[in-house]
């Protein structure tokens, strides 16, 4: 009787370690705390205009609303699935920097006091939250790989000279 083996790449043992890995990440209070804050930073973007007041600038109005809550469905939905998801982390670091420069870009004249620093705060606190998401699970995996691979290898040069002597 023949066993049959799973033969695909997502029954790979890398694959299999790396998505448990991932796991390990997001269930973090730090990496939950960043979603926690992206999501916070995205829905008050959305808010802004009628929070700070400009929604007289209907351009930036609609680009506030839309930016806002396009990153909160980004990061959203990173910390579940980060394996799969991680590149949504590029796209929320790339839509903070379209919300700071966004004053000077949208049509019709919108760079005023406090959209320009509405938007600049809000832009930079969303970049710098998308770069915590990108980094959080590269510094991880680094750092985990250098402690396994030095405690590996004493573990090895530990057990070698037992086994000698």
């Amino acid at each position: 009787m023949a066993t049959h083996l799973p033969t695909g790449m997502e029954h790979h043992p890398d694959i299999v370690e790396l998505r448990e890995h991932y796991e390990r990440v997001t269930s973090t209070p730090r990496a939950q705390g960043i979603e926690a804050l992206a999501v916070l930073a995205g829905l008050f973007l959305a808010a802004s205009p009628w929070i700070v007041g400009f929604t007289a600038f209907s351009t930036l109005t609609v680009t506030c609303l839309i930016v806002g809550l396009a990153y909160t469905g980004l990061m959203a939905g990173y910390g579940p699935a980060y394996e799969r998801t991680h590149a949504r982390a590029w796209a929320a670091a790339a839509l903070g920097v379209w919300t700071i420069i966004s004053p000077w870009v949208v049509s019709g004249s919108v760079a005023h006091g406090k959209n320009i620093v509405t938007c600049v705060i809000v832009g930079a606190v969303m970049f710098l939250l998308g770069l915590a998401a990108i980094s959080m699970a590269t510094i991880t995996a680094n750092g985990a790989a250098m402690r396994l691979g030095r405690a590996g290898r004493a573990d090895r040069a530990g057990r070698a000279g037992h086994a000698k002597g």
